[in-house]
């Protein structure tokens, strides 16, 4: 898992049939003093995240094992809203 920032959303007008009703959001990885890292990415939102929430997320299978249903084509899920960092 690692830590991010959310800085938008993506509006796609056509997607995988697995993916109606999936919140796309645009995400920058940070490390652990919360500094940008890194490129932008986006993500698929397990938890209704917002802009500037800062969330922790995952890449790969466990990215698409966020949503309810499982093995959708995704590369990155957010999986947490962060409520406090402390090093």
């Amino acid at each position: 898992m690692e830590l991010a920032r959310v800085r938008g959303s993506v509006v796609a007008t056509r997607r995988s049939d697995d993916l109606q009703g999936v919140k796309l959001l645009i995400i920058e990885p940070v490390d652990e003093k919360l500094e940008p890292k890194g490129t932008y990415e986006v993500a698929v939102d397990a938890v209704q995240a917002g802009p500037g929430d800062l969330v922790y997320w995952v890449m790969g299978r466990e990215g698409a094992m966020a949503l309810a249903k499982f093995f959708v084509l995704v590369d990155a899920g957010i999986v947490g809203i962060v409520d406090e960092v402390d090093v």
